[in-house]
């Protein structure tokens, strides 16, 4: 079965979380965002599960789902719904020997090769980026655009998360393109109130998802 994402999914990025990641994880919930990753690449193994074994707790109150940004061991103990792994972590098909055939698994992928290699992989799905500009990562790869989003959408069936500079100016045009999901970071994390923000981001794409659907 094909797996169905949310419209809008906010990556925290610990680095620019403004309280505890509990905290700002349950206003975005709370706001309606049902799927959630949270990325730590400083902490220790420890910490990283602690935090994660909160986050999935503090969520099912609401319906809403945890992914772990590279660490498919800690996604498996902390009992995430998933894993996201890029290219310089274990590929799809490691992942997965980790945490069995049950969790998701998203792989990041920044050209058309590394794309069709995903595609083709156990990844369940796959995202892509930058699409814009982005100050979120201190080395990002080169910007890919709309376009490629567009050249890439008949090669899979699997979702398609676009990632990298999206704003709330940007977000339809993204789906438009032929995206099933948004990943935002900083759009989000940074505005004064997340959860409103998070509020405009839904009623954004669900106008772009009727829009769609005509």
């Amino acid at each position: 079965m094909r797996l169905v994402l949310p419209r809008l999914y906010v990556i925290l990025d610990a680095t620019l979380l403004k309280n505890s990641p509990h905290a700002c994880a349950q206003e975005l919930a709370a706001a309606g965002v049902r799927l959630l990753q949270y990325r730590d690449k400083s902490a220790s193994a420890r910490d990283l599960l602690k935090t994660s074994r909160e986050l999935v707790t503090s969520l099912k109150g609401y319906g809403s789902s945890l992914l772990v940004n590279d660490r498919p061991d800690i996604a498996w103990l902390a009992g995430a719904a998933g894993v996201h792994v890029g290219q310089e972590d274990l590929d799809p098909g490691q992942a997965r020997a980790v945490v069995g055939e049950e969790m998701w698994i998203g792989a990041s992928t920044h050209n058309l090769e590394q794309f069709r290699e995903a595609a083709a992989s156990c990844a369940d799905y796959v995202a892509i980026g930058p699409i814009f500009p982005t100050t979120s990562k201190a080395n990002p790869d080169p910007v890919v655009g709309l376009e490629l989003i567009r050249r890439l959408r008949p090669l899979t069936e699997k979702p398609i998360v676009a990632i990298g500079g999206i704003t709330l100016e940007r977000a339809a045009a993204v789906i438009a393109a032929g995206a099933d999901s948004v990943a935002v970071i900083g759009d989000v994390l940074r505005a004064k109130r997340p959860g409103e923000q998070a509020r405009r981001y839904l009623e954004t794409l669900g106008a772009a998802n009727q829009a769609a659907a005509v």
